[in-house]
């Protein structure tokens, strides 16, 4: 059939035929509402075969927003959850089997418009009891005194295995002590699961490590501190302290790691000023908000910023973007990349920093403040980071005159 109106009825049980042939099904997809009803209860099912060690399955993935619920049946009695699945008011099925793809759209006069194509696609029950490759155990007994959910789990493990390739630049440096700190730790998942993961890095290096988390309420301290008590992890301590103020180890020591997760709006900026001053040799600081760019953008009229959502997204771009710009003028190496999909976090951004102990030849340093002088001009910003950090780039500008006077 080629889009022509179907009968509901009999397009839903041609779809429930599909999707209980287990050995030919690849995955199906149940997405969107019909005109005129309530929404169904789930935004999103994805529906594909498992192999489990009990039997081939099939696994129904459900997703509202953030919310993530996933559950197995078997094949020989799955009719019943496909039946319920199928009684949902989805205006949308899209069912990939092994030979074609097939679509069943609903119409506003409750018709089904059925479209398919020949395709080809991997189809049966995959394994699906593999163990994973993890870097924090999802079943450590930390996440279980913390009460992290699976999407929180989800988020530290990604965050973990961004620290974990850039981690040599500070277990390869002389001393036997590593030194991390969280800014901002709030409820302090990061904070406990880099210190599993770094500790026992360090430790195969003969190093010990001690993280320290950071934040300005005194209840979240006072609730870390239990919590790494009866977690048994050594090492990890929690100091009440503003971002812009914390000095974890006083005197001398400076922290060698300088992480913060999701620190709303200027309070990242603090955490990068903090770390440029430490001179600490990696920085990892996945950004939230970025309300203080997005005010200075308020009175542009230009198209790209005229619409409240486009400035949004446009401010979080020029944000991330100055802030590495000015990472790299006083001497990091940066990149910035997605560390988690957007599915369980929209702020997924990660801006990674190792220092390089020296700044920028001359000719990259001119290009550099070339390009940050430009942004700032065009879009008439002047971003935290650089205002927190003025004394630092003004040397850095007087370093360039001094060098283009030669």
């Amino acid at each position: 059939m080629g889009g022509v109106p179907t009968d509901l009825t009999s397009a839903l049980a041609d779809v429930r035929t599909l999707l209980l042939d287990a050995p030919h099904l690849a995955r199906a997809v149940a997405a969107g509402r019909r005109k005129g009803t309530e929404p169904p209860a789930a935004e999103r099912v994805e529906v594909r075969p498992v192999l489990l060690k009990a039997g081939p399955h099939l696994q129904f993935t459900a997703r509202t927003g953030p919310v993530v619920s996933t559950r197995n049946v078997p094949v020989d009695a799955a009719g019943e959850a496909v039946d319920d699945l199928l009684a949902e008011p989805y205006g949308n099925l899209h069912v990939e089997t092994a030979t074609e793809v097939v679509q069943v759209r609903v119409t506003k006069k409750g018709e089904a418009q059925v479209h398919r194509a020949a395709a080809r696609h991997q189809a049966g029950p995959a394994g699906h009891d593999k163990a994973k490759n993890r870097l924090v155990d999802p079943d450590d007994p930390l996440f279980r005194v913390l009460g992290a959910g699976g999407d929180k789990r989800r988020q530290v493990e990604a965050f973990v295995r961004q620290l974990a390739p850039l981690a040599p630049a500070v277990l390869s440096r002389p001393g036997e002590r590593v030194r991390a700190v969280d800014l901002g730790c709030g409820n302090a998942y990061l904070t406990f699961a880099a210190h599993r993961w770094l500790g026992d890095a360090a430790a195969a290096e003969g190093k010990v490590l001690t993280t320290v988390g950071v934040d300005v309420r005194e209840d979240v301290v006072a609730t870390g501190r239990r919590a790494a008590a009866e977690a048994g992890l050594p090492g990890l301590e929690f100091a009440v302290g503003s971002i812009a103020g914390a000095e974890p180890y006083g005197g001398p020591d400076a922290p060698d790691v300088v992480m913060a997760l999701h620190a709303c709006d200027t309070a990242t900026d603090e955490a990068l000023a903090r770390a440029v001053r430490w001179g600490a040799p990696l920085v990892l600081a996945a950004p939230c908000c970025h309300r203080d760019v997005q005010r200075q953008l308020h009175g542009n009229r230009t198209p790209l910023v005229r619409h409240a959502i486009l400035r949004e997204r446009f401010a979080d771009v020029l944000t991330d973007t100055l802030r590495s710009l000015v990472l790299q003028l006083l001497g990091y190496r940066v990149e910035v990349v997605e560390f988690i999909d957007s599915a369980h976090t929209p702020r997924n951004a990660l801006i990674r920093a190792v220092r390089n102990g020296s700044a920028p030849r001359a000719a990259a340093r001119a290009d550099l403040l070339a390009e940050f002088d430009e942004l700032t001009r065009t879009w008439g910003v002047s971003p935290a980071l650089a205002r927190m950090l003025e004394p630092e780039l003004a040397a850095v500008r007087t370093a360039a005159g001094a060098q283009a006077a030669l």
